[in-house]
């Protein structure tokens, strides 16, 4: 990389932001170690003043990196940016060895045995023993596997609970953070876009407690029951969801989720946009991108079509887009407005150009005629490759995890000793499911848990105007692990008189 010392003010960007510690500022200017330097380009993309830039040449005696679209080129001795490959004798290595399981066994930690993965009774239709002094309405007995196992269930008020909702979508529904509300109450907000889906947070501890707690703990049980819920994203969209269904976004049912981004499209369908046309771009709202300049492109010798787009390039061919309601979740609603410009000294007359979306749900053709392009209907080949995405796009629907702590009181229904209880879990010794769905335990202190609500029957979550949504929770461990940490023994019961005893309530 090359320095403008003209241009540079020596504010230090680059030195905070290269991965490799090659820039150093002297002076008030900024120095960079050609030994360490591997053309990376982040000192560039982080300077205001735009007084770096790349060698117009590849530096001598390095080795370029393939396995990013960064494409560092390495010193002999000397590591990538990524700090994962390293020249030696002039062949890439990766600098940490490829491990077997075995290596990692003890990190990853023990898993639970078969005989305690699932609960002898579940929780729904338990009921609750208050206050928590009580044992809980069910400790069973029985065996599983040939081993003694028991199982401790109660339907759990639990005021620090929560659902995250995964809306598949590359539409804009609103800013992250702004706030999700049901008739003008907050429930909720935007949080972190996942891939090719937005993420809601409806209720969580702090919402549970405030001026519209009750209108949070029924609209996290409608949404884990499986329930229609229409909610308003302020300053964005109306949502209608159910979950298991298909979102309806602004009146729009949306039909199918995005492969991936503009990018990964370009590595997911390489040979059909090859054959497609000279010119390939996938809009997308994240990363849009453009095939002769792709690496995927340049991997078949694409030859390069002197389009530019508009957005801030990552690398070479991927190119950040806005949010909004036009082709591939961006502001563009007229295909063509993704170009910048066009170097017709590069550009050729016929060149056929394909522009598409994630889902392939939109696509357009144009050909350059030497001053602009102009529309022709798709050729068989485009057809095929829009064809190709829209049938890997899979169908757009609603989500949800139910997230919550079970680490307080309710422990105490299931042993003299809740620390026990906590430590079990967390050892794999006790399992926890709810309505006999498997869950994540979050790591760290207490017992806080996610688990799909779509592997939980519909209509066993319920809430209370304590106000505390109610799950179905169970814990089952071998027998002897039970009386360890202090379980209520007195009040256990063998499995099949508490089947028994069921048969005749329903009789």
């Amino acid at each position: 990389m090359i320095v403008d010392l003209e241009r540079c003010v020596g504010c230090g960007k680059c030195v905070e932001d290269c991965p490799l510690g090659a820039i150093s500022l002297i002076e008030e200017k900024a120095v960079i170690s050609q030994k360490l330097c591997v053309n990376c380009q982040t000192c560039a993309k982080v300077c205001p003043e735009e007084a770096i830039t790349k060698e117009a040449e590849p530096l001598p005696g390095r080795v370029r990196c393939d396995a990013c679209p960064i494409g560092c080129e390495i010193a002999l001795g000397k590591t990538g940016a990524c700090k994962r490959f390293q020249n030696e004798d002039g062949r890439l290595v990766r600098t940490v060895p490829l491990h077997t399981f075995a290596d990692i066994k003890d990190i990853v930690g023990p898993d639970y045995e078969e005989a305690i993965r699932r609960p002898l009774i579940t929780a729904i239709g338990a009921g609750t023993t208050y206050p928590d002094a009580r044992p809980a309405p069910y400790i069973v007995q029985g065996k599983s596997d040939g081993i003694d196992v028991v199982t401790v269930v109660t339907e759990a008020p639990l005021s620090y609970s929560g659902i995250k909702v995964k809306i598949d979508t590359d539409k804009t529904i609103g800013e992250e953070g702004a706030p999700v509300l049901i008739k003008g109450r907050k429930v909720g907000h935007v949080t972190t876009e996942e891939y090719g889906s937005k993420i809601l947070s409806i209720g969580g501890a702090n919402l549970l407690t405030g001026k519209n707690c009750f209108t949070v703990a029924r609209t996290i049980v409608e949404i884990a029951n499986r329930e229609p819920v229409e909610l308003r994203v302020k300053k964005g969209s109306t949502l209608k969801m159910q979950v298991g269904k298909a979102p309806v976004i602004d009146g729009e049912v949306i039909q199918k989720m995005r492969v991936g981004c503009g990018s990964a499209s370009m590595g997911l369908f390489t040979p059909f946009f090859k054959e497609a046309a000279d010119e390939v771009i996938v809009l997308d709202s994240h990363l849009t991108g453009l095939f002769t300049e792709h690496a995927a492109g340049r991997y078949v010798n694409a030859r390069y079509s002197g389009i530019q787009l508009r957005g801030r390039k990552s690398t070479p061919g991927r190119y950040f887009q806005d949010q909004g309601h036009g082709w591939g979740g961006t502001s563009i609603t007229n295909p063509l407005e993704i170009i910048a410009g066009v170097d017709e000294e590069i550009a050729w007359d016929g060149m056929t150009l394909l522009i598409t979306e994630t889902t392939g749900e939109r696509a357009s053709m144009f050909r350059w005629n030497g001053k602009g392009f102009e529309e022709i209907p798709l050729t068989a080949a485009a057809q095929r490759a829009v064809g190709v995405i829209n049938n890997t796009a899979q169908p757009s629907r609603v989500s949800a995890i139910y997230v919550a702590g079970a680490g307080g009181s309710a422990r105490a229904g299931v042993t003299k000793y809740p620390i026990k209880l906590t430590q079990a879990v967390h050892a794999c010794k006790a399992c926890l499911t709810v309505g006999g769905a498997p869950t994540f335990i979050f790591p760290g202190g207490g017992i806080t848990f996610a688990v799909d609500v779509e592997r939980v029957k519909r209509g066993a979550f319920t809430w209370v105007p304590t106000p505390a949504t109610v799950a179905p929770i169970e814990y089952t461990m071998r027998h002897d692990d039970y009386i360890e940490m202090g379980g209520h023994q007195e009040a256990m019961k063998p499995f099949d008189v508490v089947v028994k005893d069921l048969k005749k309530v329903m009789v």
